[in-house]
């Protein structure tokens, strides 16, 4: 039989808080580990970001000029008073 957290007996201890001066050493020693990438890859993964952002934003401007089309049209047959 598995231990659910209804079973648990409550745990009346609070969690410890780091202080601020262990937190910046942590934070330190954290970004030390991180694998930077070289300036060859931070030119490639911009140039790849900003071709994609142009190919969204073209993409969502032919939308924006199809649908602002049809609703003008729409109005436009529909909105004038018949003779």
């Amino acid at each position: 039989m598995t231990q659910t957290d209804a079973d648990a007996k409550p745990n009346n201890e609070r969690p410890r808080r780091t202080g601020p001066v262990t937190f910046t050493k942590q934070v330190a020693g954290e970004l030390r580990k991180v694998r930077w990438p070289t300036r060859r890859e931070l030119v490639t993964y911009t140039i790849v970001v900003l071709v994609f952002v142009v190919i969204v934003l073209a993409y969502v401007s032919v939308l924006d000029f199809a649908f602002g089309e049809a609703v003008t049209w729409l109005y436009g047959t529909f909105g004038t008073p018949s003779a």
